[in-house]
């Protein structure tokens, strides 16, 4: 769930509604993360009445940390596969996303 947070920060609801879970679940997951210092909520400039999640200095570094490793992995892949079968595994992974990510 971290990684739909954006830079400015998100909403719960919009959260949930990515994730296609509960705002219940939502709030839930988002309470685990709060307690374990990677998120926190802020007011929404937008509206005095909303609260918005962002990554903490903790969650940013988290982030970066989780990026750095799949960033390693998708170099080692490229390493064996090579340019042209890793360049086929990227296409087939986007077509695939056509039909698995609501968002894309």
């Amino acid at each position: 769930m971290a990684g739909q947070i954006g830079p400015e920060g998100t909403r719960l609801t919009e959260l949930a509604d990515r994730a296609q879970i509960t705002k219940q679940t939502a709030s839930f997951l988002i309470d685990q993360l709060e307690r374990a210092g990677a998120v926190e909520r802020v007011p929404d400039p937008s509206d005095g009445r909303a609260r918005l999640i962002r990554l903490s200095a903790r969650g940013q570094e988290m982030a970066d940390y989780a990026n750095k490793i799949a960033a390693q992995v998708e170099q080692e892949w490229a390493e064996h596969l090579g340019a042209r079968r890793m360049g086929h595994l990227r296409e087939a992974l986007n077509r695939l996303r056509e039909i698995t990510d609501p968002y894309a």
